[in-house]
């Protein structure tokens, strides 16, 4: 709120009131000022500031008498920021004039005071500062509670209009970075490995398409030479350090149990390329099933390059195999999107998510399958749903304009997502998935049914492109 006081009100109460609310600036008004009624003229009758450093230099400094009035002291030259400005420009305002604060007019009328204070918390909301204070924290429990700012990083950028694919990426950066940090706790506490190690993201981090709303996928490729009975102990300890600190800091357990804390998860680097070409041999519902979680992976700790040789070997291998391709394809089919007959929208019809419908699951879940499905037929190396739409456009294996509309309906579905989350923060809600389309606009609902349909068609198509006898491309 605008705290204002008028010209003849003395220092000592200023300064009363400036403590009493816990400012550091008020507005001063002349009552004798005649309200204007053209509100492109009128300034509220605000006439000038007095901030902290008034009362320091103008009335201690100068010993100056407390009983002297607002109007002796006050800054006259008053810099005035529209409430619709945006942040930077206050930045250049402060900047060019040398000020520490500015009032904030709404049709010329004050609202409020943006101080330089104002302008470093905000800043702090960044998301590459936030980068930076995660490696700066020495505890999981340091990490923990740096970790409550993310809520109001991923608010900003979606208030500050960035698109899913640049918050996508900032979260996964963060994620990763939340990682890393924690793994260097871990060889802190635990002392250094015995053998190398790659700690790998699988899944949406390793995408880029980490949202605010997540769990933790995780695994450990081991050097050829570990010894189950010598080094179990460290890489288990290793392991539970970095998912429990995981889950404190709001990255919750895999309900699946995919992560390296389970020993299935912690294999050597032969194991792994054994895994992965058992998989694509004999692709089985659970094959099926662990190749959509791990053929997304990318290493954020160690030997980083044993992760980037097994993205080698997925593209090389799965590309040729046409019948692991055809069973990609069936999987991908399996979560619709929520659309009738008559292409209304379904939604959930028991539970706490009735009469909504879950973004990620019917969404954009089932769009990164499709796409995945392209990219290992042409043999993508890319992680990231919009790159790998990139090589599938430039190998000309889809119909004229149905990778690009791929990407406007992911784009579109995860911006939902995302907003939604955003305004369920904003609110003081947990955020998730669901979301009720009551809440739309009709000209939003008519393009998610669009989007919706568009993810429909596509799974059509991986009907009948990817059959074992098609011939896949």
């Amino acid at each position: 709120d605008v705290i204002i006081v008028n010209t003849t009100s003395t220092i000592q109460d200023i300064a009363k009131l400036m403590t009493e609310e816990a400012v550091s600036s008020v507005l001063v008004t002349d009552v004798n000022k005649p309200i204007n009624d053209d509100p492109e003229e009128d300034d509220g009758q605000v006439v000038g500031i007095i901030t902290d450093r008034d009362i320091r230099s103008k009335v201690v400094a100068q010993g100056l008498a407390f009983d002297a009035q607002a109007q002796d002291i006050m800054s006259t030259n008053l810099v005035l920021l529209d409430a619709n400005a945006y942040v930077f420009e206050a930045v250049l305002a402060m900047l060019r004039d040398n000020l520490h604060h500015l009032p904030v007019v709404q049709k010329r009328r004050p609202i409020g005071v943006i101080s330089l204070s104002d302008i470093l918390r905000y800043e702090s909301q960044s998301s590459l500062l936030l980068v930076r204070g995660i490696l700066a924290q020495q505890s999981i429990e340091d990490l923990a509670h740096y970790a409550r700012q993310l809520p109001n990083v991923f608010v900003r950028m979606v208030n500050e209009d960035a698109n899913s694919n640049m918050i996508g990426t900032a979260m996964a950066v963060i994620g990763r970075t939340f990682k890393q940090r924690l793994l260097g706790l871990a060889e802190d506490k635990l002392g250094p490995p015995p053998v190398p190690y790659c700690f790998i993201a699988l899944g949406s981090m390793a995408r880029d398409e980490q949202l605010i709303v997540t769990d933790q996928d995780n695994a450990l490729i081991l050097d050829d030479s570990y010894d189950d009975e010598k080094h179990n102990t460290y890489f288990q300890n290793l392991a539970d350090f970095v998912c429990d600190g995981l889950a404190q800091c709001g990255y919750t357990y895999c309900d699946g149990e995919i992560m390296a804390s389970f020993k299935k998860w912690r294999k050597t680097r032969s194991q792994w390329f054994d895994q992965f070409a058992g998989w694509m041999a004999q692709p089985k519902p659970q094959a099926l099933l662990n190749s959509s979680i791990f053929f997304d992976l990318d290493g954020v700790w160690g030997k980083t390059k044993w992760a980037d040789e097994l993205k080698v070997f997925i593209a090389k291998h799965s590309k040729i195999n046409r019948l692991f391709l055809a069973n990609m394809a069936s999987n991908a089919r399996n979560r619709t999107p929520p659309l009738g007959f008559f292409k209304g929208f379904v939604m959930e019809h028991n539970g706490q998510h009735k009469h909504s419908m879950n973004l990620k699951r019917r969404g954009t879940a089932p769009l990164s399958d499709v796409i995945r499905v392209h990219a290992l037929a042409v043999g993508s190396r890319k992680q990231n749903s919009f790159e790998r739409l990139e090589d599938i456009i430039e190998a000309n294996l889809l119909p004229e304009g149905k990778a690009q509309d791929l990407r406007d309906a992911l784009e579109y579905i995860a911006m939902m997502r995302i907003r939604h989350q955003a305004w369920q923060i904003e609110k003081g809600e947990e955020p998730d998935n669901n979301l009720d389309p009551r809440q739309l606009s009709p000209f939003e609902q008519r393009n998610l049914k669009e989007a919706f349909a568009i993810l429909e068609k596509a799974q059509s198509y991986l009907k009948f492109s990817y059959s074992v006898n098609s011939g896949v491309q």
